[in-house]
This record gives structure tokens, sequence and C-alpha cells, in this order.
């Protein structure tokens, strides 16, 4: 399978705690967009270099923003508003200075609730800003999704970065989420990521947090890009001792 990966595309992850997630996930309350020209922001249409990727999560109820950086310091998202003009702005905000970072170069993901009022089955322009965070992106729309109305069922799925990457959510403990340890195309509209097994003394939050990470295939067999992909979640101990399936959303 030939893979055309994006720079911030591999492998990582990212709990959030589950206050907030119908309007910003993991967010202080909405604010007002910063005025255009004040340090950190940007006006739709401007040229911006940030590498950032997009793609819908949760049946279209929330969106997984990836960008570059440390992979123990991933951004939060501040503030998530749609404006007149149907744009969703996303500001996203470092852990505090003081926070002890690692030096490596990652893909983090960081999960959005979408506000209501978006079509998840229309394109969407998504104009990302904050702490050294600039993007002008559109994550394009999926024909017939229609978000579902109310809380999240609180079930796995996932989304297509780009061909051979996509992004697993799942729900649980945010200091526990499951580390992905293979990644295996089984048919052409048929993927299994299995989680490798959790050490058995770890200490566990007892929250329920969305837990988002970067998935990719490495050779093997070749995904229709037109097909309706089925994924299989199995391994990581008794959270997925059943295998449970989902869609990939394209």
């Amino acid at each position: 399978m030939t893979l055309r990966l994006s720079p911030v595309l591999a492998g990582a992850g990212l709990a959030v705690l589950l206050a907030g997630v119908l309007s910003a996930c993991a967010t202080a309350d909405p604010a007002s967009p910063a005025s255009p020209g004040s340090p950190g922001t940007a006006a739709p249409g401007d040229v911006i270099e940030t590498d950032v990727d997009a793609t819908w999560l949760d049946g279209g109820r929330m969106i997984g923003i990836v960008t570059q950086g440390s992979s123990t310091c991933v951004p939060m998202a501040d503030a998530a508003t749609v404006t007149s003009d149907g744009v969703l702005e996303v500001t996203l905000v470092d852990p505090a200075g003081d926070t002890p970072c690692t030096a490596d170069m990652s893909p983090r993901v960081t999960v959005v609730g979408v506000p209501e009022g978006v079509d998840p089955s229309q394109d969407l322009e998504i104009l990302v800003t904050g702490d050294d965070y600039g993007a002008d992106l559109e994550l394009d729309g999926i024909p017939g999704l229609a978000a579902p109305a109310g809380q999240t069922d609180y079930a796995p799925s996932a989304g297509w970065v780009d061909d051979g990457a996509f992004v697993v959510l799942t729900w649980g403990s945010s200091s526990c989420a499951p580390v992905i340890e293979s990644v295996e195309a089984t048919a052409a509209d048929a993927v299994t990521v299995t989680f490798a097994e959790p050490e058995a003394d770890r200490m566990c939050t007892m929250d329920i947090a969305p837990r988002a990470a970067l998935a990719y295939l490495d050779g093997g067999t070749e995904v229709d890009d037109d097909a309706e992909v089925t994924l299989t979640l199995t391994g990581g101990g008794p959270e997925f001792a059943e295998p449970v399936t989902t869609t990939i959303l394209r």
C-alpha cells in the first residue's frame, strides 16, 4: 500500500476531561475570538504556516485536530465557536509554562466538541489560532452524516486524517488511555487495531474521558479509498476483551 501521509501523521494521543465536551471538549467557557491583528490570531484567508489536520469523530459530535509538538504537552481547546459566516474558530492553549515537556516533535490530537449548528455532512472551514498555532483549513463534509442529538453514547469512533492514517477515539480513564500496539488492514474494507496489554499494577483515575490516538497503516493489504472501512478494536486488557467495531469516517 502506498501511503500519502502529511507531515503531522504518526502515532500519538490525548486524554481530555469530559467536562465541557458538548461545547468545547475539556475547555474553559467559550470566549469571544480575539480581534484581528492581535498576537497569535489570524483571519480566514491569511497565509499561515502551521501544519494542522482534522477529522470528524463521534458521529460528527467532535473533531480531532492534529498538531505537531511535544508528545507530553498536548494543547487544549480553550474556545470553539462558529462565526456568522460558518467558520469554526478554535483557540489552542499550551500547558502552563512551568509544565515539564519532552523535547520530541510528535503529532498530537486535541479533541474539540462541535458547537451546535455545525452540519458534518457539509464542508467546514476551520481557523486554528493560539499559542504558536495558526492554520486555515477545510474539513470535508461526509455525505449523509448528521450529528446525533444529545450527549455522546461513549462508543469508540474513528476518522481518516489522510490515506493510511486515522484518529481512534475511545472513552475511559483519562490517566489510562489504551496504547496502540499494531494496526493491520485485514481486507480492502477492514482494519484491526490491537492495543498493548497494560501493566497489571497501574493506577487509573475513575473519570470517563475521550482519549484520541493517531493510528497508521504500515504496508500490507491495500485499503480501498472509496470503501466504508470497518475498524475492529481489540486487546488492551479488559476494556476491549471483547472486540468492538466501528466505521472509520471519511
